[in-house]
């Protein structure tokens, strides 16, 4: 995951007016390079609607975790847990196949990471803590996420359940009736059950967009939607890439997929070969995937943000390798050397590869500058980030061309076999880097890419400010893309535009998010830059989707207006209904564009859990991590906004893409529709409802703790206050009770891939049961 902000921050106060390239990433952990934690001993915290936290381990692990792994972690039998499953009104044990086991393991963390000490949170994974330490590393800096803290847990055991007094148990029972009274629902959807629908083989004539022209964008790259991001290809048993799958996005106007990998994995790491166990096989695998995927037209583009840094032990024996900080010095010719041979090993190993993407300035300290600071090098201190980072990708480029050249001598593959391709990402290049750069790249195969929208200047609710990236609210291309690709094509080099089609950390539990004039209007202002291709996303944005067919007709055809290829899009899915369908877009799309955007916002605020997010009845001191805990940090979650601006930018987008669902039941009941049209208008009904309530209950949780924080300080209105507080609490437990109907409904919801599920229905449900107890048991004894 990209952490967007430049240069060092003092305090968050400088990062939320800077709004610029690599602060964000220092702030939000300093790095994910140790697992210390940043506030080593802050304890976890306690879950008071729960009896202890025994209840809460069960209830937050049933279904998720196989039984037997559960009742190990705890020291209990299956039977004991089904008996304080039983008491909670919990079903019975369901079974957890080995395929949901492998792509929910990040949920399982999260949800336990304020439950279990270190030890017993391996013994719930099956994992050593080489195994844990690597996930939370590598997988999408996951260890971010979670604070770059693991808090103080005490240890969780079944003999605790004896020293819960019996009066506890009653009230906890009390609470559970009043929060269900007809008992937790019985039934969902399986978690996943989207990864069979869109496994399923599916008649291409049901997405009828046209074959890629030749004056069409190309590559048209995004990430797939259900792939899994750690270390994908070691285990071929769970399949990323169905070839169902990439036949729908191929239908869908997409013809190339990314995937991450870590070079010393993929091939032998010459100064320590023990880190490269079983590279052979992921080489292996990558060739036969490449090879499938090339029969469905999409091609494959392996992550690069190499070389990765290196711990102070191997310095110890290599002190010649060392450059700034951890990183490997790239303007050591050994260090050179290992990048070309282990690139051009995959390419002639995985020859049907589309090629690569770099980020040479970005999360891991990959070269000397790529952090800002390689001055202190004696190498390429003197050299300047210009000279290094143009030399670091031109090593990838050359190593490209040497595999490529090797596999055709070889003869696997045809001469006329088009070479692997390198797109160069300015991510986290300073602007006074970039006249220094792109003149020194090789031009042959490579690409230079830019996000759209960056620097695009903004007003929303009053308060004026500049798009970072990740935005469908606001329209590209901005200054800082079109400065870097004309500087490009001064020198003879293709461009690229990333963008994001289909959903962005405005909301990613969604498979998309409906702006759909947004994003036409976006191809369409694109068409006339003379980019090549475009990167659809970043790991969020991978569903089929009317956004990805629309992006694909604007750019097949280029005098195909964006309401033109809209309207088509809506009839081809929606039949008789795309009249209604289009307005409703049209309506959307335009509000959408009063969303209160900031990457502090973004990141931070609940966007992404919304009504799962947990009230609490005194402030957590914690504060909000990226994309995954946001606690009750409100002054994190509204950034640059004031928070009575925040609060009501967010209510009233909630309560317009409410209305619009609402006018949209309307419309439908008055179409006759088949059965097929008509569950197609449901789903886009849910997914707008979806926003709506994410939206709402991001406005009714920051009002609650502003509220909270009132009433604590002995405010003159408290019975106002608390009246108030009973109402926000009331609609809280409403809003994730309807969130939970709609995910039981869609597997969809909820759902990212380098995040997997940022909620449950369990989750959801836990949510009521906070809120029952705010209610009765919290509100009255504070307010009385």
């Amino acid at each position: 995951m990209k952490q967007t902000g430049r240069g060092s921050l003092v305090n968050r106060r400088q990062f939320i007016a800077a709004n610029s390239a690599l602060g964000l990433f220092f702030f939000l952990g300093a790095s994910p390079l140790s697992f210390a934690g940043t506030e080593a001993g802050k304890k976890a915290l306690g879950f008071k609607h729960f009896p202890n936290a025994l209840y809460a381990f069960v209830w937050r692990n049933w279904g998720l975790v196989p039984l037997g792994r559960m009742a190990a972690t705890v020291n209990a039998t299956p039977k004991q847990l089904g008996q304080i499953a039983r008491f909670m009104g919990l079903p019975s044990a369901p079974k957890v196949t080995d395929e949901q086991w492998q792509r929910s393991y990040l949920t399982v963390i999260r949800r336990n990471w304020h439950l279990l000490p270190d030890a017993q949170l391996q013994t719930l994974m099956g994992w050593d803590k080489a195994r844990m330490e690597f996930t939370l590393k590598e997988d999408d800096f996951f260890y971010i996420k979670l604070g770059s803290l693991k808090p103080e847990c005490a240890p969780v055991l079944y003999q605790q359940l004896a020293e819960i007094p019996v009066e506890r148990k009653h009230r906890f029972l009390r609470l559970l009736r009043s929060a269900f009274p007809k008992g937790l629902p019985k039934e969902q959807m399986p978690y996943f059950h989207f990864v069979n629908e869109l496994s399923a083989p599916f008649k291409k004539e049901q997405w009828p967009v046209p074959a890629l022209s030749a004056a069409g964008f190309s590559p048209r790259l995004t990430y797939p939607y259900f792939a899994l991001f750690g270390d994908p290809l070691l285990d071929p048993s769970i399949d990323s890439y169905p070839d169902a799958y990439l036949e729908r996005l191929a239908a869908s106007g997409v013809d190339s997929i990314w995937m991450h990998i870590v070079l010393s994995k993929l091939t032998p790491f010459p100064w320590d070969p023990s880190v490269s166990e079983h590279w052979e096989q992921r080489l292996e695998n990558l060739q036969k995937l490449s090879g499938r995927a090339r029969a469905h037209g999409i091609g494959i583009y392996l992550y690069l943000n190499e070389p990765r840094h290196q711990p102070e032990a191997f310095y110890k024996k290599h002190p010649a390798l060392r450059g700034q900080g951890t990183s490997l010095c790239t303007s050591h010719p050994g260090v050179q050397r290992y990048l070309e041979n282990a690139i051009a090993q995959i390419v002639e190993r995985a020859p049907l590869i589309a090629g690569f993407f770099s980020i040479t300035a970005s999360e891991n300290p990959t070269n000397c500058w790529s952090h800002g600071q390689g001055g202190a090098c004696p190498r390429c201190g003197p050299a300047g980030p210009g000279a290094v980072i143009a030399a670091l990708n031109n090593v990838y480029s050359r190593g490209i061309r040497k595999g490529y050249e090797t596999a055709l001598a070889a003869r696997k593959i045809a001469a006329a076999a088009v070479p692997p391709q390198l797109i160069i990402w300015d991510w986290g290049w300073h602007n006074d880097w970039v006249a220094a750069i792109i003149p020194r790249l090789i031009t042959t195969g490579s690409l230079l890419m830019s996000v759209s929208e960056w620097e695009l200047d903004i007003e929303r609710g009053g308060v004026t400010s500049k798009i970072g990236e990740y935005s469908i609210s606001a329209i590209g291309p901005g200054p800082r893309a079109k400065r870097h690709w004309k500087i490009a094509g001064e020198h003879g080099l293709k461009t690229m535009a990333k963008i994001q089609a289909n959903n962005s950390w405005e909301i990613g539990a969604v498979p998309y998010i409906p702006a759909l004039y947004n994003v036409a209007a976006h191809i369409d202002r694109l068409r006339n830059e003379g980019v090549s291709g475009l990167m659809l996303g970043w790991t969020l944005g991978g569903c089929p989707s009317p956004n990805l067919e629309v992006v694909a007709l604007m750019g097949n055809d280029k005098s195909l207006s964006a309401a033109d290829a809209v309207q088509q899009v809506a009839r081809r899915r929606f039949g008789a209904a795309a009249p209604a369908i289009t307005v409703a877009w049209k309506t959307f799309s335009r509000e959408f564009s009063r969303f209160p955007y900031h990457l502090g916002v973004l990141y931070m605020a609940p966007l992404q859990v919304g009504p799962a997010n947990l009230l609490w009845d005194a402030a957590t001191r914690y504060k909000a991590t990226m994309v995954g805990l946001p606690y009750d940090d409100v002054n994190g979650w509204r950034s640059i906004y004031p928070i009575d601006v925040f609060t009501r930018l967010l209510r009233e987008l909630g309560e317009t893409f409410a209305h619009i669902v609402q006018q949209l039941q309307t419309d439908a009941r008055k179409i006759a529709l088949p059965q097929k049209e008509r569950q197609a208008v449901l789903s886009e009904q849910h997914i707008i409802e979806a926003i709506s309530i994410h939206y709402r209950s991001i406005a009714n949780q920051a009002e609650f703790i502003v509220l909270r924080d009132r009433l604590a300080e002995a405010a003159a209105d408290r019975r106002k206050i608390k009246d108030r507080l009973a109402h926000l609490l009331t609609q809280e437990a409403a809003l994730a009770n309807r969130m939970a109907t709609l995910q039981i409904g869609d597997s969809r919801l909820g759902f990212e891939a380098s995040n997997q599920y940022f909620y449950t229905p369990a989750d959801l449900y836990e949510k009521i049961l906070n809120c029952r107890y705010l209610l009765e048991e919290w509100l009255p004894a504070v307010a009385g």
